[in-house]
């Protein structure tokens, strides 16, 4: 849990300080993401290529959605 005292202080710095500040803290969860990625191991990645149902299933809720709109 982030402590009042911090966050007080965060609040009273200045505009640039507080953008060093969350670059600071992006780079750093940057680092933390790349360090989750393995070289040289295979990462399974959906596609919507031959997703039948799904578009079965968006094309259904939007017809829905447009009866409603007209009801």
């Amino acid at each position: 849990m982030i402590s009042s005292e911090l966050i007080s202080t965060l609040k009273e710095l200045s505009r640039p300080d507080k953008f060093y500040i969350m670059q600071l803290l992006i780079s750093e969860l940057a680092q933390q993401e790349a360090d989750l990625i393995k070289p040289d191991q295979a990462y399974p990645v959906w596609s919507p290529y031959d997703a039948v149902e799904a578009a079965d299933t968006m094309l259904k809720v939007l017809k829905a959605s447009k009866h409603q709109d007209h009801a």
